[in-house]
């Protein structure tokens, strides 16, 4: 094992099959955890299996539901958040390390990077009945060694996106030709259903945001985008296309405009990373 070379295991993953595999390796291996999380506008920081306090078993016996784990790569995180983790992360380090002042074992850090505020909470301590590190643990550097991770928490570790295909080829468009149509001035409205935070950080030109969420409840806003697009071509019919950050969220889009009446609606393939790779090299990536 490559942790047992060093004194404290800092934790900076995303996904739930790590978090799990780095506290029981932890908990084996009886090395403190530094563990950090972040996403969207907030982080939180703790200190497990640290004198006498708890794991993160003690707190998460079992997984959360899949929806639940929310990854990075998927939901998107202000760069500037994991910064702050990451630093204060460092500092419990070494505050472990050195056996100086009060580490956050047993305590969490949470930061609300909007409003600027950090608060302390204190954590339920550590659980005789916890298979990790309880008065009756199970776990042994046999059973750690041989436990699956990924079956245990639902959860794959590959952080590799995933990428639905469930419309028809004739729903779909590539970056490339929506490009084609843009250059050419074609009448048509290009709807990114992805959240209004994310749409902030970065958009494509003449692009309406109406969030996945809210999309059945926004139809009348691209209706009449659509008549405000064929009227600067003497009426003939506009187009319309929707996009997303993957192209997963604008395929449910799609359909969900088809079953409503847009029939003509169409997915962008890829979604923006497309754009940036097929199109525009120096479209922002997040």
């Amino acid at each position: 094992m490559i942790s047992l070379r060093y004194d404290v295991v800092v934790d900076a993953t995303d996904n739930a099959p790590s978090r799990y595999m780095i506290n029981d390796c932890c908990v084996v291996l009886g090395k403190p955890l530094v563990s950090g999380a972040a996403l969207g506008l907030e982080g939180q920081l703790t200190v497990y299996n640290y004198n006498g306090g708890p794991c993160y078993r003690c707190l998460f016996p079992t997984p959360p539901p899949t929806n639940a784990c929310q990854r990075c790569a998927d939901s998107g995180v202000l760069g500037v958040v994991p910064g702050v983790i990451g630093c204060l992360q460092a500092l419990e380090a070494i505050k472990v390390a050195s056996l100086v002042g009060e580490p956050l074992s047993g305590r969490m850090l949470l930061l609300d990077a909007l409003s600027g505020r950090f608060r302390n909470v204190k954590l339920r301590g550590r659980s005789l009945q916890c298979e990790a590190c309880g008065d009756d643990a199970v776990l042994t550097r046999q059973t750690f060694s041989e436990f699956d991770y990924e079956k245990f928490t639902q959860t794959p570790l590959s952080t590799v996106p995933l990428k639905l295909n469930f419309l028809s080829a004739d729903d779909r468009i590539s970056s490339k030709e929506y490009n084609e149509k843009v250059t050419k001035g074609e009448a048509h409205v290009l709807v990114d259903v992805r959240p209004s935070h994310h749409y902030k950080i970065v958009s494509l030109p003449n692009s309406m945001n109406i969030p996945l969420s809210t999309l059945e409840g926004r139809l009348p806003e691209i209706s009449a985008a659509l008549e405000k697009e064929a009227n600067k071509e003497n009426g003939s019919n506009a187009s319309l296309f929707v996009i997303c950050r993957r192209g997963n969220d604008s395929q449910v889009a799609v359909e969900l405009l088809h079953k409503l009446g847009f029939t003509s609606a169409k997915d962008i393939i890829g979604g923006l990373e497309s754009w940036t790779h097929n199109v525009d090299p120096k479209f922002p990536t997040y």
